[in-house]
């Protein structure tokens, strides 16, 4: 997978979301939630009227430039706000964490501000930087599909549903097109051609006539996917309140954080189990019966959705601002960050692989009569 350059113009115009939020948090009048959305919604329509004067050969070519350009000013400004609720930086925006969205300054929303911040806005640039250089993103787009897709649908109903959907203000319906874009994002990057693999069809034969017994990595994979998908099963249990010791036991003496009015880590359990649970299953099929041609792609966006969710999820047990009771407990750290961690390795591993070796993937060639034919043509 080629990386590409990343995109200069983006990275120089992103980076003055510093002055603008230094100068916003110093103006008295952004003390009321409704100006502080009205204010926010009038800086993004700016933004992309720059972005459209000065790019419009990118954006003609492909519409996404617009979008990337500014989510990755919209990345500076989260980093910004993860900066600020740990302390490293000052004076940027209180104006926005306390009158826009006093969600962000939860342990949850600093993870996923700094992931923003950091993986997202390469991401921006990348593609972004792929779009003026006419070459393909396709793989950095369903991985950051998958990441982006998963962030949101997490934050917004923890938002709705936790002990701050009382604290929600206007500023938060801006967050309305952080839901509709992706979709829209989604189809056109599924859309795309894939790279091409080069590979012949003798193989994709070969490949695909070996058992799961004669590929090591991949016995190894399916084994991973039928544990993950337990565990993705019991946490989802144990958030539903499942009656039994070892759930009961797991909450208190593991995953604490489980239990936050927040209600951001209950959705994400919830979240694993109706979505990754299955694919885990529909994964470890792929990987046992050749010409599953969807799972690349695919392993791709799970890989990003929770990369991103355990990134969040595990920074968030952890945090000064999550209670002290939700935290994860000193003598089962060791346990809570081996399977955190290996849950968010797994789908990684299992995307490498079906990026890197993908004749196992293929459609099987064409066999008997047909083939023959073609063959003496």
């Amino acid at each position: 997978m080629d990386i590409p350059p990343l995109a200069g113009k983006i990275a120089a115009l992103s980076l003055s979301a510093l002055p603008v939020s230094y100068a916003l948090n110093h103006v008295s009048a952004l003390s009321h939630p409704l100006w502080v959305a009205l204010m926010s919604a009038l800086i993004l329509g700016l933004l992309f009227v720059a972005v459209y004067s000065l790019s419009h050969g990118e954006i003609s070519y492909d519409p996404l430039y617009a979008v990337f350009a500014v989510f990755a000013f919209t990345s500076v400004v989260d980093l910004i706000i993860a900066l600020q609720e740990d302390g490293y930086v000052v004076g940027f925006m209180d104006f926005y964490t306390k009158e826009g969205e006093p969600y962000l300054r939860t342990a949850h929303g600093v993870f996923i501000c700094y992931w923003d911040g950091t993986v997202h806005y390469l991401l921006y640039l990348a593609m972004a930087g792929a779009i003026c250089r006419r070459k393909r993103y396709r793989n950095f787009g369903l991985y950051w599909l998958g990441s982006f897709g998963m962030s949101i649908l997490v934050f917004l109903t923890g938002n709705i549903l936790g002990k701050y959907s009382s604290e929600i203000r206007p500023a938060f319906f801006l967050t309305i097109p952080y839901l509709l874009v992706p979709c829209w994002a989604g189809v056109r990057v599924f859309s795309q051609p894939r790279a091409p693999t080069y590979c012949t069809a003798n193989t994709v034969q070969e490949e695909q006539r070996k058992g799961l017994l004669q590929r090591p990595a991949d016995l190894a994979l399916v084994v991973y996917l039928i544990l993950a998908g337990f565990f993705t099963l019991f946490r989802g249990l144990v958030v539903l309140d499942c009656p039994t010791d070892s759930c009961f036991v797991y909450i208190y003496q593991y995953e604490p954080y489980l239990r936050d009015p927040v209600a951001y880590p209950k959705v994400q359990m919830l979240m694993y189990m109706f979505y990754v649970l299955p694919f885990c299953g529909l994964a470890a099929y792929a990987l046992t019966f050749p010409g599953c041609s969807w799972l690349p792609d695919w392993a791709l966006v799970f890989a990003g959705a929770i990369g991103q969710a355990q990134f969040s999820h595990m920074g968030a047990s952890m945090h000064l601002r999550t209670p002290f009771t939700y935290r994860v407990p000193e003598d089962t750290w060791g346990c809570f960050f081996v399977c955190n961690l290996l849950y968010a390795l797994g789908p990684h591993l299992l995307a490498y692989r079906c990026l890197q070796w993908p004749a196992f993937f293929h459609q099987p060639p064409p066999s008997g009569p047909i083939a023959l034919h073609k063959k003496q043509h």
